[in-house]
């Protein structure tokens, strides 16, 4: 199965080649200054790492000598994204925080989320849907139709059971605990369906065949947040003789790395977007 082009080229390190025009600032506005995209990787491994690194450990991080490193690191330095600390290691600077408070400022998990809803039911060709936390449980918030003739019909505003389908699963194995026992009293939390959330957190994905409607399958992944918290669910749907629901297959690789991507998109900790 193929990815959507923004996924396929989403922290590739790969820079694009570029001509001198565009290096002057020229009209092309599909191609970037490649010095700039080359420097960036630096940066790319600041976030990764998540701490301060010496110049060689940075440079080795980013795929590049040191030699040719340190130039790009003075300037950063200079504009404030990264600063060294009394050892000498390179960090993130002040201008990397207030941009990161400005993101913040601008966060709405649902509308980053949107975009890459669109694409992944064009790179599947399976209705997907968003789902965050609403006042009684997992509830979706939209929906993209499956581009082909073959519609699932749900409705915004759908809360999903937590038991019976993907994306209530999702939520029962990452979510808040005490919020899902709240929606869940009583031996909802049983030892079988703990260790079916058990598989769910090692599978990276939620699973459900036939569940609710018959001939009807689902997989759903989690999305975690700058706190490292699952802030929504992505979730795929469609009719079971089509659907491949092996929490190993294609479509479930796909929404997992759809979800590592939005996660990356939401600021989540490097473990959470890579999971």
């Amino acid at each position: 199965m193929k990815l959507s082009h923004s996924l396929m080229h989403q922290h590739t390190n790969k820079p694009s080649p570029v001509s001198d025009a565009d290096e002057d600032g020229g009209t092309r506005s599909s191609r970037g200054i490649q010095s700039i995209e080359v420097g960036g990787r630096l940066l790319l491994a600041l976030v990764d790492r998540g701490r301060a690194l010496a110049l060689k450990d940075l440079a080795a991080e980013a795929g590049m000598a040191p030699g040719k490193a340190h130039p790009y690191l003075v300037s950063f330095g200079k504009l404030g994204l990264v600063e060294q600390d009394a050892t000498g290691r390179y960090g993130l600077g002040p201008l990397a925080m207030q941009l990161g408070l400005i993101s913040l400022q601008q966060y709405d998990p649902v509308r980053l989320a949107e975009p890459l809803l669109v694409e992944l039911a064009q790179a599947t060709g399976h209705s997907a849907a968003l789902a965050i936390w609403g006042s009684h449980g997992p509830t979706i918030v939209r929906i993209e139709e499956a581009p082909s003739a073959v519609h699932v019909r749900m409705r915004p505003g759908t809360v999903a059971s937590l038991r019976d389908t993907a994306t209530g699963k999702v939520f029962a194995a990452c979510f808040a605990r005490d919020k899902v026992r709240d929606v869940m009293p009583g031996s909802g939390l049983d030892p079988q369906f703990e260790a079916e959330l058990a598989q769910v957190r090692a599978d990276g994905v939620g699973r459900s065949v036939g569940g609710l409607l018959q001939g009807v399958s689902a997989l759903s992944a989690p999305v975690h947040d700058q706190r490292g918290q699952m802030a929504l669910a992505l979730t795929l749907i469609g009719p079971t003789p089509s659907f491949d629901a092996d929490a190993q297959g294609a479509l479930a690789r796909t929404l997992r790395a759809y979800a590592r991507m939005l996660s990356r998109r939401l600021g989540a900790p490097p473990e959470q977007a890579r999971h």
